[in-house]
Parts: C-alpha cells; sequence; structure tokens
C-alpha cells in the first residue's frame, strides 16, 4: 500500500478513496428496524497525509500537517526510511508540469480544449511524455565507470532515468519519435448486438 502526501486540496481525497476502498457493513445497534447502509471504507493499511498551508495577503504564514489515514507513527516510518518528511513537493511539481505543457489545464493560454475528449488526449500524450521521453533528476543512476563525451566537457556520471525506466517497464530514455511511432495493440471492442 503506497503513501500518499498532497497539499490541501479536497479533490484527492475522493480520488485516493475511491482506488483504495472497500464497503464496509457495520454492526447493527438495534433489533428492530432497518439494518445500516454499507459504507465505503479506507483500506486499513491506508496512509494518507496533507501539507495545509495559511496564507495572508499572499504571504505563506503557516503550514500545518494533517493525518487522514493512518496514524502519524505509521507514515513517520516509511518516510524516516527514506530520510524523507511529511512534503507535497512531488505533486506540486507534478502540477506545474501539467499546467505548463498541457494547454487545455493552463490558466491563461490562446489554445483552449473544445471537450472532454480533447483534454483526455493531450493529458495521455502528456502522460506517455512523462513517464518515457523525460528523464527526471532524481531518477538518475551513477555510472560505475565515467563515460568520455565528444566534446570539450567532462566525462558523463550519470545515466538518465525515466519513471518507465524505473519502473521497469522499458531500458532506455525514449525520443518523441519512438512514442509517436510505437504500435499499440488493439484492445477488445464491445460487440453491438
Amino acid at each position: 500500500m503506497p503513501l500518499w502526501l498532497s497539499d490541501g486540496f479536497k479533490g484527492y481525497l475522493p480520488a485516493i478513496l475511491g482506488h483504495f476502498g472497500v464497503w464496509h457493513q457495520p454492526a447493527r445497534t438495534r433489533v428492530c428496524g432497518p439494518a445500516p447502509k454499507p459504507r465505503w471504507m479506507p483500506l486499513p493499511d491506508l496512509l494518507y497525509a496533507q501539507v495545509v498551508k495559511s496564507y495572508r495577503r499572499r504571504r505563506l504564514v503557516g503550514v500545518k500537517h494533517r493525518v487522514v489515514f493512518g496514524t502519524q507513527r505509521a507514515i513517520e516510518r516509511v518516510l524516516t526510511a527514506w530520510g524523507w518528511r511529511i512534503n507535497p513537493a512531488f505533486v506540486e511539481r507534478l502540477n506545474l508540469d501539467i499546467r505548463q505543457r498541457v494547454a487545455a489545464v493552463g490558466r491563461r493560454v490562446n489554445t483552449l480544449c473544445q471537450g472532454e475528449d480533447g483534454l483526455l488526449d493531450q493529458l495521455a500524450l502528456f502522460q506517455t511524455y512523462h513517464n518515457f521521453v523525460l528523464p527526471h533528476a532524481s531518477l538518475r543512476q551513477p555510472l560505475l565507470l565515467p563515460e568520455v563525451t565528444n566534446g570539450w566537457g567532462s566525462a558523463k556520471l550519470w545515466r538518465p532515468c525515466t519513471p518507465a525506466m524505473a519502473a521497469g517497464l522499458t531500458d532506455h530514455v525514449w525520443s518523441l519519435q519512438e512514442v509517436l511511432l510505437y504500435r499499440v495493440p488493439p484492445w477488445p471492442q464491445l460487440q453491438v448486438r
């Protein structure tokens, strides 16, 4: 079960709970009357914390850490294993990348999306580019031996790595041409009767 960290945006909670929840039937508290309705509850191992920032006159005046699911101790145990702390920097970085690279999501843009399908297409292309083409500095891996470059620069010390490489889906950084020419296998089509 992954640990989720985000800012205080209210839309993250139903999205996380929708994927990591189960139906739970509460026990009867009365002998007579209707049975209680089942409730959608988070999985017991779900860990989710938020960083809520307070602003006054466009200035940051306070930061609060709020544990939504799980316990503070369980979240700190997972974070200390990696040397991290509760921080929404990764989510904020991804949100910035989406706003910068998907025109329909940007705030003040000349190119608007004409419908939901166009937005989904732009987001799918961004997701593929972000995961297969764009090397992330935080995922780079040190080389055993420095590689000599062709120019006058210093030797290459790091191997670039994308999220797809880190997940084991591919073994190299893709080019955008390689992404656009990739032949996707057909998915099962619904039979219309």
